[in-house]
């Protein structure tokens, strides 16, 4: 079979034969007994199709079960689950589809798709060649012993075989991205979660039929870039991504930055900045200690925190976009551009595509807080070029950073070797890991023992002593105590109840005239 797709034209190879006993043993013992139930109760056929069978062909484990019947997929899904005992989930708003999930296992039931008339039809509808492949499994199932001995034929009408062989995405046809717009984003997660490359008759698709993909709900659309950016292949993505257009249409706001052009210590746009931002970022985090020796167990432990990885690499490639708004080239200092204060209202502009894109609140503020903070690591070391650091400034950006502190550094070390202009400071990355190195020297000698221990005062303390009422004053009037604890110019109770008591007037002082 010839499948001509973009101006490329593939010869799908002879059909392979699997050997059933590699199919059966994906099946757990319990679900082959149940499928052999249903496929009684209900008639075949059976497949496996989709994921599970480009799975199986490079050997390794799939993530879930993808079955697939000619018709009430969920009366299959829903029957399985009452014999197993799993949680029944229904896919799709108006597709025949459905999900059990029983202990580990996951697996999905699908219809063929609408206006298909047997497999092959539906196969040539889905999203790529490497997914539109299917084994018929039901005599496996039914006939006792059959698998010790047969073979199945791979259904592969589009020629995801030879593409799975070639390490090639390729759309299994030409209506694959109207059909379902966000399939458009799977080209490139699978590229990157993969290591695969995409045909280019597939990307000239996607640079003609890019403006579709605002047609998927956000969530869909957050899912996939996230597969995107865990993966180990985000840069890649991305960068292919904004060259067909596709980055743009989702990220107008990063968009804007496309030809912008920097100050000289920068030598691409703020667009390929921030692409470039992501690449090095990516790098950092496979290997951070290769620029931060001595921080490898640090810094390790950070990035293997919850998501600390991905929200790394949203920073790193969300990071500069305050700086389309807030350019500005001022003429009577030689046409100088500077983007004042792109830092915090970037972190603005992030959370109102956070909020576009439906992420999660702890998701959205972490990023938004790796932005706002991202130039202070910068400010911090020009005062340490010219005069011996203070210890308090120390503390208030180990404090401010609290947690994010190595991630801070990292993002500032991607963004330092993404500005590589004629213009660049020397020796920027070697400050940077400078600073960092006292920066966690302070937080182990000043800032980790006083949080860490009891509190030389409370809000009680300012109730009894000084006869306070309770409000949001408590809050800054204990920071500063803290913060004075640490830098060693108050020791004990009676000292942060005088540095209190000095600060209550003029506290409260502030307080009532910012609410005039």
């Amino acid at each position: 079979m010839i499948s001509s797709l973009g101006g490329s034209e593939l010869v799908t190879p002879l059909p392979q034969q699997v050997p059933g006993r590699r199919v059966m043993h994906l099946l757990p013992a319990w679900l082959r007994l149940h499928l052999a139930v249903l496929l009684r109760e209900r008639g075949g056929p059976l497949y496996l199709a989709g994921g599970v069978v480009r799975d199986l062909l490079r050997a390794v484990g799939p993530a879930d079960i993808d079955l697939t019947v000619r018709t009430g997929a969920r009366l299959w899904a829903a029957r399985l689950a009452e014999l197993s005992g799993g949680a029944y989930v229904e896919l799709g708003r108006g597709e025949d589809a459905a999900r059990v999930v029983s202990g580990a296992v996951t697996v999905d039931f699908s219809a063929f798709r609408e206006g298909a008339v047997d497999i092959l039809d539906d196969l040539v509808r889905r999203d790529l060649t490497i997914n539109a492949m299917a084994l018929q499994i039901d005599q496996l199932l039914l006939v006792v012993g059959a698998d010790s001995m047969a073979t199945i034929t791979l259904l592969d009408p589009t020629g995801g075989q030879q593409d799975l062989a070639a390490g090639r995405i390729r759309a299994a046809g030409p209506e694959a991205f109207t059909a379902d717009p966000l399939r458009l984003l799977r080209v490139f997660r699978f590229a990157a979660c993969l290591g695969f490359h995409i045909e280019a008759g597939t990307l000239a698709m996607v640079r003609q039929q890019c403006g579709l993909i605002v047609a998927p709900a956000p969530e869909r659309i957050s899912h996939e870039l996230d597969l995107i950016m865990a993966s180990g292949q985000a840069y890649r993505a991305c960068a292919q991504m904004a060259k067909v257009g596709l980055l743009g249409v989702i990220f107008p706001e990063l968009q804007a930055g496309a030809g912008m052009l920097q100050p000289a210590s920068h030598h691409l746009d703020v667009l390929g900045h921030s692409l470039d931002t992501l690449r090095h970022m990516e790098e950092l985090t496979a290997s951070p200690v290769a620029r931060f020796p001595g921080h490898g167990q640090r810094l390790a432990a950070f990035l293997a925190i919850g998501r600390n990885r991905v929200r790394l690499k949203w920073a790193a490639l969300l990071h500069d976009l305050g700086k389309p708004v807030t350019c500005m080239v001022n003429a009577e200092r030689g046409d100088r551009i500077t983007f004042h204060n792109h830092d915090r209202v970037g972190a603005d502009l992030f959370r109102a595509v956070a909020r576009r894109l439906r992420w999660g609140n702890d998701d959205t503020e972490q990023v938004a807080r790796l932005i706002s903070a991202h130039m202070r690591p910068f400010h911090l070391a020009n005062v340490a070029r010219s005069a011996p650091l203070t210890l308090r400034a120390a503390i208030r950006l180990v404090r401010a950073a609290g947690d994010s502190l190595p991630g801070l550094f990292l993002l500032a070390m991607a963004d330092a070797l993404a500005g590589q202009g004629s213009e660049r400071l020397a020796g920027m990355e070697a400050e940077l890991v400078d600073l960092y190195d006292h920066l966690e020297r302070v937080r182990l000698e000043h800032v980790a023992p006083v949080q860490t221990g009891p509190p030389l005062l409370t809000g009680w303390d300012l109730i009894e002593h000084l006869k306070l009422a309770p409000s949001p004053l408590f809050k800054e009037i204990l920071a500063a105590v803290e913060e004075a604890r640490m830098e060693g110019t108050v020791k004990d109770a009676d000292g942060a109840l005088q540095l209190a008591r000095s600060l209550a007037p003029v506290q409260t002082s502030r307080f009532r005239r910012s609410g005039e």
